[in-house]
């Protein structure tokens, strides 16, 4: 009987090519995704029969590079993780374009094309199956895609866990037995077991203790560096993100606002809403920047969305023009993008305030 071919460790989908070296790892172009929700029949009376639309995504354009850690970052309901799982496939976008090492992506994946980028969970207890051995999980997934042969699950699944962090007698216990960076750890063996060449971390650090964190953030980075892993990481604050990321990627209300690398952007950020996710660091030290930019108020409702730069209600830089031009991402600097119209005058902008 002939046993199946164990699988690269990055294997390719067939319409990409893995020598093209000018390619970005992943890219997103003009991606948009709205949920057309049931209203009450008051509601549709109000509004003339019209269904209220929530706009999650509108036109993100995004690239994640090979081999390197790039930081999405916002505030809860920009949309982060929406994207993360059209990327990762478990939702279809409504429109717009992703882009594998050069190659589209099908909306709607096989196996194969799905087993390439993989997510890890927030939550690392609800993305387990408590009725599951650590090595249960890791074999099934194992032998589903035909990674290695049968006898040598159990071989494959040690190298797992030991990339991760754990020994082998974790094999034979269940998730309730773990603590929670322990779970964690798991979770991230049970994405790599397919052998991805793209994580996408859906803030995998924002549900453990603060103790546990830096481990795990120590873990992304070795297994970028060990296994040339692209990886997304997805976070809600900077900090966590401000070591371990090559650039950051900045979410408000389903765009795109500013992307730099990462020393880049904490030097000068060239978009209000960077600058005050920035000052909202805190800080053990007196005079913290903390109060030298506040943001007041909630983020506009996504059904409706303000005209102009989204973010003008809440801006303290706003101009007229700000409430009537919609900015696009363009370069205010090499390899920095912003969507501010105010960009170039911001450094001087923030001083003064100051």
């Amino acid at each position: 009987m002939t046993m199946p071919e164990a699988q690269p460790l990055h294997a390719q989908p067939s319409n990409a090519d893995p020598t093209a070296t000018d390619f970005p790892a992943l890219r997103v172009a003009n991606l948009a995704k709205s949920y057309d929700l049931p209203t009450s029949l008051l509601s549709r009376i109000s509004n003339r029969g019209e269904k209220a639309t929530l706009r999650a995504l509108d036109g993100v354009e995004l690239q994640l590079n090979r081999g390197e850690i790039l930081a999405l970052v916002g505030e809860s309901g920009s949309g982060k993780s929406t994207l993360a799982k059209i990327l990762v496939g478990s939702t279809t976008a409504t429109a717009g374009e992703i882009q594998y090492h050069g190659a589209p992506m099908p909306a709607r994946r096989g196996k194969d094309d799905s087993r390439r980028i993989q997510m890890v969970f927030q939550d690392p207890y609800s993305s387990l199956n408590p009725r599951l051995t650590v090595g249960a999980m890791l074999r099934e997934l194992l032998l589903l895609h035909a990674i290695v042969a049968a006898k040598q699950v159990r071989q494959e699944s040690k190298r797992l866990l030991n990339l991760v962090g754990l020994e082998e007698d974790a094999l034979d216990a269940y998730p309730s037995q773990f603590s929670g960076g322990q779970r964690q750890r798991i979770a991230i063996a049970r994405a790599l077991a397919v052998r991805p060449d793209i994580l996408i971390a859906d803030e995998p650090v924002s549900a453990l203790d603060v103790s546990v964190q830096a481990t795990v953030l120590d873990l992304f980075a070795s297994l970028r560096r060990d296994l040339g892993l692209s990886i997304l990481f997805v976070a809600h604050n900077l900090a966590v993100v401000q070591h371990l990321s090559d650039r950051v990627a900045v979410m408000y209300l389903g765009r795109i606002v500013e992307v730099a690398e990462t020393a880049e952007l904490f030097r000068n950020p060239r978009h209000p809403y960077t600058r005050a996710l920035i000052d909202s660091i805190p800080r053990m030290s007196a005079g913290s920047v903390t109060e030298a930019f506040q943001l007041e108020g909630e983020p506009p409702s996504p059904f409706d969305v303000p005209s102009g730069c989204r973010f003008n209600p809440r801006c303290p830089y706003a101009v007229d023009a700000c409430r009537t031009t919609d900015p696009v991402l363009e370069a205010v600097a090499p390899a920095h993008l912003s969507a501010c119209i105010r960009a170039t005058e911001l450094t001087e902008l923030a001083v003064a305030r100051v």
